[in-house]
């Protein structure tokens, strides 16, 4: 299977090469193309200093339209898989294989790997943790399906959804709301256990007010979406 890890980035200077030695580690078969929104720092020179094909976005767009410009590299140049993985250094290459065995059995369009589908793996701050349950509740009932994180980034797609995103793919909070839109598109959407790392650098700056507005936000986008007409459809 032809498989593509995009890796979308925006001031990763002091993470990105790590990223990219991570992912050439655990899944050496794969190409990897990093989508630089706007950065203004030295990601782009280091990620093509590692030898990794660069897409430098004019401006900051957003990682809505940095995933949607690659799965469109993806979908021109045939690739059967991609992958989603951050370039933060808080999604581990050692984790690829949960997320290939759904997509390569045909069990799953869209793999999700998600922090909290075991107890334990993964412990967020509170104010996180409490926003990401809310919003999981609502969008597992929505689906009729459990969906533990939603806001997960590391994912996995194969053909057929590389296909769709290129004509459709959300850009105010797009890990969610993609999941609601691919629901209703009929794509079948498995959930796996992974571990991630916990922020390598910097500290969070989400606070309770700032979880629940966030939460509300997107709750409402996703109501939107529910309104509009699905493409292909």
């Amino acid at each position: 299977m032809k498989t593509l890890v995009i890796i979308p980035a925006f001031n990763e200077e002091l993470s990105i090469e790590g990223v990219i030695d991570d992912v050439r580690e655990h899944l050496p078969a794969a190409d990897i193309i990093v989508i630089d929104d706007g950065s203004g720092d030295s990601t782009a020179a280091l990620a093509r200093g590692k030898g990794a094909p660069v897409i430098s976005l004019s401006y900051n767009l957003g990682i809505g339209a940095a995933m949607q410009t690659g799965y469109k590299y993806a979908n021109a140049r045939g690739y059967d898989i991609a992958f989603q993985f951050d370039a933060d250094g808080q999604h581990r290459g050692d984790q690829f294989s949960a997320l290939l065995g759904p997509l390569l059995s045909g069990e799953a369009d869209i793999c999700l790997g998600s922090r909290f589908r075991e107890k334990g793996m993964y412990e967020a701050e509170f104010a996180r943790f409490i926003g990401i349950r809310i919003l999981s509740g609502t969008i597992s009932l929505l689906m009729g399906q459990k969906v533990t994180d939603p806001t997960s980034g590391f994912r996995g797609a194969n053909r057929r959804v590389i296909e769709f995103y290129c004509s459709s793919y959300p850009d105010d909070y797009p890990e969610p709301e993609a999941l609601i839109l691919l629901h209703r598109a009929g794509f079948r959407l498995v959930e796996v256990p992974v571990l991630m790392r916990k922020r390598l650098l910097g500290t969070s700056s989400i606070t309770f007010i700032r979880a629940f507005y966030y939460m509300i936000k997107v709750i409402l986008a996703i109501m939107i979406d529910l309104l509009k007409k699905v493409p292909g459809r």
